[in-house]
């Protein structure tokens, strides 16, 4: 077979909304998210004699733990046929920023070996591994935004939002998904820091994981309250369960001008992107 080679791209939760804990542990939620195209890993799979797996970036393990060997070990079950495949993963989404890299990477991961076993298991039953894998894995097995429910598995398609220019800022620090959600409940919001929901081009901007997540880290705080005193930004917003935050673009704004200053200002080590929403 030729390489084939597909995208894994990015995820914001435009709306977060936490509804409480489940009695299997994990938290009912209700999020309206959509695809950053601009922003990708990349996935490469060749034929080989067994299966292999490798990754540019070095502080991710490559062994039985990364999501897309677990992907691979579910697709192999499900399907009883071994992969013998060399898959190579070029990381360009951060770790630990709640952009969904390794969710990504997982449903394209399943993707790739269906196209490769020609539709083998299908839709359904790719639906089914990717929920057992993770809670918004199965988003990224169709395009588009959707309406994601339950721990975050029930996938609802849902109509095309606006298209947004975004900035996303991070800074070197991971925020752990598990750590944000177990402190939702106890945690408390902090003073001088807008919570509730901005709304822009139609949209409702808001993220229940704000509030643990500030708590914890007051420098995610500090960055979404410098943005929003821009005159460059129409909202800022925690991405999912962090570290990035990202910050609605106005049409006239310079991006690249708006991310040195909060490198200047705020931290130089910041890591920044650019781009649209899909739609």
């Amino acid at each position: 077979m030729s390489p084939l080679l597909l995208p894994a791209p990015a995820k914001l939760n435009l709306s977060l909304r936490v509804l409480g804990k489940r009695d299997d542990g994990f938290h009912e939620i209700d999020s309206l998210m959509v695809k950053l195209p601009g922003l990708a890993d990349g996935l490469e799979f060749r034929e080989a004699d067994g299966f292999s797996f490798q990754c540019d970036d070095p502080t991710l393990p490559c062994d039985e733990s990364n999501l897309v060997v677990r992907a691979v070990r579910a697709y192999e079950t499900a399907a009883g046929i071994p992969c013998n495949l060399s898959i190579s993963l070029k990381k360009m989404i951060p770790h630990g920023a709640g952009l969904g890299g390794g969710s990504s990477d997982a449903a394209t991961t399943l993707l790739g070996l269906d196209q490769i076993h020609e539709g083998k298991l299908g839709a359904d039953r790719l639906h089914e591994l990717a929920a057992e894998l993770g809670s918004d894995i199965a988003f990224f097995l169709k395009p588009g935004a959707a309406r994601c429910t339950g721990r975050g598995e029930i996938i609802e398609a849902a109509p095309s939002p606006p298209a947004l220019r975004v900035l996303l800022l991070k800074p070197v620090f991971c925020v752990p998904t598990p750590d944000a959600y177990g402190r939702w409940n106890a945690s408390k919001e902090l003073p001088g820091i807008r919570y509730d929901a901005w709304e822009t081009e139609g949209l409702s901007l808001v993220n229940d994981l704000e509030r643990p997540v500030f708590e914890k880290h007051r420098f995610l705080a500090e960055l979404k309250h410098w943005l929003l005193a821009r005159d460059e930004c129409s909202a800022a917003l925690l991405a999912g369960s962090g570290s990035c935050v990202f910050a609605v673009l106005n049409q006239d704004a310079d991006a690249g001008i708006l991310a040195k200053a909060a490198r200047h200002q705020l931290d130089p080590g910041l890591w920044h992107w650019t781009g649209n929403t899909g739609t």
